[in-house]
């Protein structure tokens, strides 16, 4: 008999994976279902991304190997984009490392600084991959409570408390998903004194900064950050670029050269075209972020009116392309979706995915058309 690593029992299949094939099945059978669930951005790229795109294509050097550290003038890019809209000063010839997507970043970043045994600091509600990956690496997730009434900022009173002698990373995510809560310099400032006084690198996971938010920030603009932070970027969201896995991992060279020993054995390299495409999104004027969030607050609006509809409470000083909702007494998450997906043929994600925290929530995608949402409403 086969038997398969035992790691693999620490951890399920992603919940989207699993549940999107329950959706499609539904849509495939006749049923006029209205996926609200997942963040997978529906509008297009910028014109001149599809442009460098198509024009790398014929370079003489694009269907070649490439770099695992990126095309300089990619790097450079990056650089400039987070000193014109962060004021950060990176060096782009050691202090970035380019992704195929800030998803791959996290298997990286956990198998550089991980053993078994150790153990990393994860946000609850928060992203399910931190917890994942750290059981596949047999490091061991130590959960941080994030609450409603303190805008799921950390509580660092109750992060003192607990035993942090084999704690050698914590992640941290803002505009926080699900919840769309924002960050604050303050929060910031809080999290590099508590990772130099206990020895722990802080990842702060930042693809939403641009989406419905006037105030982006960075981790990296507090001073000293890079003695012991990093941050995930992504043109995921920023740039309607989610099929295209591009994203980067900044901070200082000394940790992105041990991080940089993992990436080797695991790619061979960005497409050229791709990266291509990536400077010119990273080029883009301020002007495409107030397109692009026209259409998303138009959409969050009509959304507001769903939860509403289904007696939900939400926050509307939030950030990013979901709307996270607090459903009413004695409703349960799954329940709630389940309901909606068989009585209504809407599919919305239960806050259960995202931690213990999450009962009792629910959250919607603002990847979804209007006229779509509008049916939503009409459904309810």
């Amino acid at each position: 008999m086969i038997q398969f690593a035992s790691r693999l029992q620490t951890v399920e299949e992603y919940y989207f994976s699993k549940k999107l094939r329950e959706v499609s099945a539904l849509a495939v059978s006749g049923k006029p279902i209205i996926n609200m669930g997942i963040g997978s951005p529906d509008l297009y790229p910028p014109t001149s991304v599809i442009d460098a795109i198509s024009k790398g294509l014929n370079a003489p050097t694009a269907h070649k190997y490439q770099s695992y550290q990126g095309l300089p003038e990619f790097r450079e890019a990056v650089a400039t984009f987070y000193d014109n809209n962060f004021k950060v000063s990176l060096n782009a010839t050691n202090e970035i490392l380019p992704l195929m997507g800030s998803k791959e970043g996290i298997m990286h970043i956990s198998l550089a600084l991980l053993n078994e045994g150790d153990k990393a600091l994860i946000p609850n509600p928060g992203y399910p991959t931190y917890t994942s990956v750290t059981k596949l690496v047999g490091a061991t997730p130590v959960y941080y409570n994030l609450q409603e009434s303190e805008n799921y900022q950390p509580n660092f009173s109750e992060l003192e408390k607990q035993d942090l002698s084999k704690v050698k990373l914590m992640w941290v995510n803002y505009p926080h998903m699900p919840t769309g809560a924002k960050s604050t310099l303050e929060t910031y400032k809080q999290l590099i004194a508590f990772g130099k006084k206990h020895h722990i690198i802080i990842v702060n996971d930042n693809p939403y900064s641009f989406i419905l938010n006037n105030e982006p920030q960075s981790i990296l603009q507090i001073q000293e950050a890079k003695d012991i932070a990093l941050e995930l970027n992504s043109l995921s969201k920023t740039f309607n670029m989610a099929g295209w896995r591009v994203g980067m991992l900044l901070g200082k060279a000394d940790f992105l050269n041990q991080i940089l020993k993992v990436k080797t054995q695991m790619d061979s390299g960005m497409f050229y075209g791709i990266q291509k495409g990536a400077i010119a999104a990273l080029q883009e004027s301020n002007d495409w972020f107030k397109k692009i969030n026209t259409v998303y607050q138009k959409r969050r609006a009509l959304v507001w009116q769903l939860a509403k509809k289904l007696n939900c409470t939400f926050n509307e000083n939030t950030a990013g392309m979901f709307v996270w909702a607090k459903l009413p007494e004695g409703k349960t998450s799954e329940k709630m979706v389940d309901e909606l997906l068989y009585d209504k043929n809407i599919f919305i994600a239960p806050g259960t995915i995202f931690g213990s925290r999450g009962e009792g929530y629910i959250r919607f995608s603002l990847c979804v058309p209007e006229e779509k949402i509008e049916e939503a409403i009409s459904r309810i």
